[in-house]
């Protein structure tokens, strides 16, 4: 494996819609912070009676579990060799391109600022040449198009059931897999997700959430190839 693909997919990261600025949740969030309603981050743990009319409400709003994913997969052995290359696509179709070496903020709040200046800036540092965070130009297609993996494998209960170890033994023998995992509170994945699938995949009986999920895929990968 020259290299792993990680596709944190569908994440309930955005900034608030316009249909909820109004809000009283939502305009009481952006005074205390001194934003407009538009530059804040949707957060169900704020927002939740805003969002009860909100089309696919269970799967928004939820950015902190992009947090976890990420801090898991960008601190891992895999990613300190060399091996991973993480991309982060969200609820509203946006790709967010990762630096290997950016250290996110462990501390929520500090990250929910990041977040909110990379969607409204496009990219952080704003204006930087080299940035380390950077929203993608077009979707998921044509991330798939650039990173050009040599076979995809999505991870969800409907999928084919296999240990963990199993799976990273698959994937190592690609020469650039990607693995795609859902960064959602409940409900599916898209069509257009499974469509992009050669393989779907599951590593549990069990209901498991994204962040262990990540982690078990990734200490797996590092076991299968040696790193210590």
């Amino acid at each position: 494996m020259r290299r792993l693909h990680l596709l944190l997919a569908e994440a309930g990261l955005e900034l608030v819609p316009r249909e909820l600025w109004s809000h009283p949740a939502v305009r009481a969030t952006a005074r205390r912070r001194m934003k407009r309603p538009g530059e804040i981050l949707l957060d169900v743990s704020l927002h939740r009676f805003a969002m009860s009319g909100l089309r696919d409400r269970e799967k928004r709003g939820r950015p902190d579990i992009v947090h976890f994913c990420a801090l898991l997969a960008l601190g891992s052995l895999l990613n300190r060799a060399g091996l991973l290359e993480v991309h982060i696509h969200t609820y509203g179709g946006k790709v967010i391109g990762v630096a290997p070496h950016v250290r996110l903020p462990r501390n929520y709040n500090r990250f929910v600022g990041l977040m909110e200046q990379l969607l409204l800036e496009g990219r952080v540092p704003p204006g930087s040449k080299e940035p380390l965070l950077w929203v993608e130009e077009g979707g998921l297609e044509d991330l798939l198009k650039r990173a050009s993996p040599s076979r995809v494998f999505l991870l969800s209960e409907k999928g084919s059931l296999r240990t963990a170890k199993a799976l990273a033994e698959e994937l190592v023998r690609e020469e650039e897999p990607m693995a795609v995992i859902g960064c959602f509170q409940a409900g599916d994945f898209r069509d257009a997700l499974y469509e992009i699938a050669d393989e779907v995949v599951s590593i549990s009986k069990a209901t498991l959430d994204a962040w262990v999920v990540t982690a078990k895929l990734l200490c797996s990968i590092e076991d299968v190839l040696g790193l210590i």
